[in-house]
């Protein structure tokens, strides 16, 4: 026996589990409502989801075919924007960087710069506002859809947990995909900023020079950090994606407000998380730019 419950707070409604060969599903107001209380504990059912999320994926089968479909959407779908976006902020920050360390005598140092912003800082975040700016608002309309015209109350009904169908396959492609997009983009703005060095400064930095200063400044270190990272703001796209879709009540107003509000809290939750990870992970009074001296 799968034993579970179902439970709401407010309107919210989490659809978690189900007892035995009893499948409830609570009623709430259709009228969509807004307001931080309500933000808030939607924010709180979202934590709950991720917590249960992370039980399924240990006690149910995943399902191959979703997971496999979900990680397309992911990864492959989401290449090509997040090269073009590395690709610019790897040549606009290699332009800011490398006007002022020439200035200031310190041209050989302008890779590996670029190449600790990247991998630490910015390939990890600006890929992850890529995705959930087109992954994380797809969830939650897909599943604020699915809710509204209750196709979850039918999954229910056909004795299918919405958390095995729905949410893990999206969970498990957003944890995998994210941090292979965030090495394809990390590589893509070195390339961007070498391009820029060959074009406007060769006079002042070498090919070799910016080379070389990557190689030794930029430890693997730091590119496992920024995958790490990586991975855990794909949990939390995917979850708050997901979440606010479940949750969603009002008709298609509702699925309108669900999806802007899971963009929004899923970049809030991104720079919050982004804070602590980094603080944890670089706290201290070392320096990678002593190595490339």
């Amino acid at each position: 026996m799968h034993l579970g419950r179902v439970f709401g707070i407010d309107d919210v409604f989490v659809f978690f589990a189900c007892d035995g060969d009893e499948y409830k599903v609570m009623a709430g107001s259709a009228r969509p409502q807004a307001g931080l209380g309500l933000w808030f504990n939607r924010l709180v059912a979202a934590m709950l989801l991720g917590g249960q999320a992370a039980l399924h994926l240990f006690k149910t089968k995943v399902n191959r075919r979703n997971t496999l479909e979900q990680m397309a959407v992911v990864g492959p779908d989401s290449l090509t924007i997040a090269l073009v976006t590395a690709g610019f902020v790897g040549m606009v920050f290699t332009i800011q960087v490398a006007r002022e360390f020439i200035n200031f005598g310190s041209g050989n140092l302008v890779g590996g710069v670029l190449a600790i912003a990247l991998s630490r800082e910015l390939t990890p975040v600006l890929t992850a506002v890529v995705v959930a700016g087109r992954v994380g608002s797809a969830f939650a309309a897909e599943l604020g859809t699915m809710r509204v015209t209750e196709q979850i109350d039918a999954l229910y009904i056909l004795k299918t947990d919405p958390i095995d169908y729905l949410v893990l396959p999206r969970l498990i492609a957003c944890c995998l995909m994210l941090p292979l997009l965030t090495v394809f983009s990390l590589l893509t703005g070195l390339i961007g900023g070498l391009g820029v060095i060959m074009a406007l400064y060769s006079n002042d930095i070498s090919r070799y020079m910016f080379v070389n200063s990557i190689q030794n400044m930029m430890s693997v270190g730091d590119v496992i950090g920024g995958c790490f990272k990586s991975l855990i703001f794909g949990a939390m796209i995917a979850t708050i994606g997901c979440s606010w879709g479940l949750t969603t009540t009002g008709g298609a107003k509702g699925v309108g407000q669900s999806t802007t509000t899971a963009v929004v809290t899923s970049l809030l939750a991104i720079f919050v998380m982004n804070f602590f990870l980094s603080w944890l992970m670089f706290q201290g009074t070392g320096s990678a730019l002593s190595g490339g001296m």
